[in-house]
Order: structure tokens, then C-alpha cells, then sequence
């Protein structure tokens, strides 16, 4: 697919066609990551991974698990 680059203040824009952005998953405001690859640009959208507690309590080992850290009193409105 053919596209033109246009001038938006100091910099270059492209339009992704509509059909292109629903398959690689692309709306308004997407976060995408610009790439140079020998002369070629690719244009890749961010990919947020939702965790969950469970999902991140399940990688906590005897191995890896840490003692509570003192931080000081409180400063504030903190309960104590």
C-alpha cells in the first residue's frame, strides 16, 4: 500500500489506512515504537501486559523474597 508523507510542524506524518491499523491492533493514541532497520522504518505498536496480584505473588520464591525495609518514621498523615 502507497502512502505520502506530509509536514506536521518540524517533523513527518504518515496516515496508517484503517484497514492496517485494525489488524495490527492500532487505534487513537496508540503508543508505537519507531525503529530504523538498515534504512527501513518499522513501526511497531506497544504492547502493555496487564499483570495481575496473583500473577505477580505466584513469582515470589524463599530464593527472592525480602525482608520489610525501615524507611523512616512517618511524614504526614501516614497511620502508624
Amino acid at each position: 500500500m502507497l502512502a505520502k508523507a506530509h509536514q506536521w510542524g518540524n517533523s513527518l506524518a504518515v496516515r496508517i489506512p484503517k484497514v492496517i491499523a485494525k489488524e495490527c491492533g492500532i487505534s487513537a493514541n496508540t503508543d508505537i515504537n519507531i525503529v530504523r532497520d538498515k534504512g527501513n522504518i518499522i513501526l511497531m505498536p506497544v504492547v502493555k501486559k496487564k499483570y495481575s496480584m496473583a500473577d505477580l505473588l505466584s513469582q515470589v520464591t524463599d530464593e527472592n523474597i525480602h525482608a520489610e525495609v525501615k524507611t523512616g518514621r512517618p511524614v504526614g498523615k501516614e497511620i502508624w
